[in-house]
């Protein structure tokens, strides 16, 4: 009976669908790939923005990862463990940044630390003006990826069974040992794929970066903004930006796709 169901008629129908969908989702990368000679991608990779865009890009985003994972963890460890009523109103929340439109996470972070901002006057009391400057970009990129990470780090952590805890404890282990001994190492697949998508998300940003850090060559202009400033004056540079942005997507999802195997391998390997 089930190799019936597989083969009627809605399964041709489903595949169709599914080769449209597939379709319109991988077309628009393989007419961008297709769409620069190799002239213009040299020419682009040594355009005075390039360099600029995608080094700022590049210490940004790995500062926001930083300060995202040494924040991040002891959070998704807290939601992971806690079965109270506060850790899930808490986890729930963690996610409005995902579903909220990034324009309005930059109005919502103007409203926070600009001039006029909830926190702005008392920043600028003390000489300090966040927005339109490195950090906001920083901050930008925190709000947006911090909850892929936490969320994924949350479900890692979930996998570590409460008796390894106690069993470290017997053994004279504190807590905070058994959570670097025990907890972290069963968690640390998830955290790095945690990482990973939290790290990509915070690359690609730019919507909440435009509205809050600006989009000023040199100092606020990451990569995507730099794309954007680009289509107004040279599409082909907005399309070299774009492949190697694509580029690095595809080698994150290459390697996301293959971690999970390495990460076995490396468990036999050990044990």
């Amino acid at each position: 009976m089930g190799g019936s169901w597989r083969q009627s008629p809605l399964t041709g129908v489903g595949v169709l669908f599914g080769v449209t969908l597939a379709g319109l989702l991988l077309l628009p990368f393989f007419a961008l790939a297709i769409s620069t000679p190799a002239s213009d991608l040299l020419e682009g990779a040594t355009h005075p923005l390039f360099a600029s865009a995608l080094f700022l890009s590049l210490r940004t985003t790995l500062t926001s990862l930083s300060l995202t994972v040494v924040l991040g963890t002891p959070l998704a460890w807290w939601l992971a463990s806690s079965s109270s009523k506060t850790a899930r109103v808490t986890e729930a929340l963690m996610g409005l940044p995902i579903v909220i439109p990034p324009a309005v996470v930059g109005v919502a972070l103007l409203q926070t630390f600009g001039r006029e901002g909830l926190l702005g006057p008392a920043l600028g009391s003390v000489g300090i003006a966040l927005p339109f400057t490195e950090i906001s970009v920083v901050l930008a990129q925190i709000v947006v990826s911090a909850p892929f990470f936490i969320q994924a780090g949350a479900s890692a952590f979930r996998e570590v069974r409460p008796e390894m805890l106690i069993v470290a404890g017997t053994l004279g282990g504190s807590p905070p040992v058994a959570f670097l001994r025990v907890a972290l190492p069963i968690a640390l697949p998830g955290l790095l794929v945690g990482a990973s998508l939290a790290w990509a998300r915070a690359l690609g940003e730019f919507g909440a970066t435009l509205l809050f850090a600006g989009n000023m060559p040199g100092r606020t202009q990451t990569m995507p903004l730099a794309i954007f400033y680009a289509l107004e004056s040279d599409v082909r540079l907005a399309i070299v930006f774009s492949l190697v942005l694509a580029a690095v997507g595809i080698l994150l999802l290459v390697t996301l796709r293959f971690f999970p195997a390495l990460s076995n391998f490396m468990r036999g390997g050990n044990a």
